[in-house]
């Protein structure tokens, strides 16, 4: 069991995830499931977003993306599949595979992202998906990675409240689950 407790409180408000870059998604999920027992993993093939911008361009960065949770914390990797200029490049190209940012779930994404540019720090990539935004925020020169913002709407807290509860308990069964 993964040691996740049904009765705790989740929360989308704050720090909510953390998230790796791999060069082999399948590897990694077998390796995180196998030492970690970590699962099940929701995977999201070619992961798409509507108006993708890379530091101010546009871009077609494709990515395959799987999730699941330990305890309250949601677990991200990341498999960049083409190679054009993006944050995960970025990253990749200056440190190697391994840890890439931290997921902050936020119900003022303006005022939140606000409050980043005015410290400074420029977004990076940015999307739409489910109907609101993500950004990521370049915090590498002083942080261990990125700050990803994601603005939590109902469809974004369904969606992470379904990985979490299939996660609580977990028996190892069905450990990777396309998601549509």
């Amino acid at each position: 069991m993964n040691g996740n407790g049904s009765d705790s409180k989740l929360s989308f408000d704050g720090v909510m995830q953390i998230a790796y870059i791999v060069p082999d998604l399948k590897a990694a999920i077998a390796h995180y499931s196998a030492v970690m027992h970590l699962g099940p993993w929701y995977v999201s093939e070619h992961f798409v977003g509507v108006e993708k911008i890379y530091r101010g361009k546009a871009t077609d960065v494709d990515m395959t993306i799987a999730m699941t949770y330990a305890n309250q914390m949601c677990i991200e990797l990341i498999q960049q599949l083409n190679d054009v200029p993006s944050v995960y490049r970025d990253v990749r190209d200056r440190r190697g595979y391994g840890f890439h940012h931290w997921g902050v779930g936020t119900y003022d994404f303006d005022r939140s992202a606000a409050d980043y540019r005015a410290r400074g720090y420029e977004i990076a990539f940015s999307t739409m998906l489910r109907g609101a935004p993500l950004a990521y925020f370049d915090t590498t020169d002083q942080l261990a990675g990125m700050v990803e913002f994601i603005a939590m709407n109902e469809a974004r807290e369904d969606m992470f409240r379904k990985m979490y509860e299939a996660s609580v308990n977990w028996d190892g069964s069905e450990p990777v689950r396309i998601r549509r």
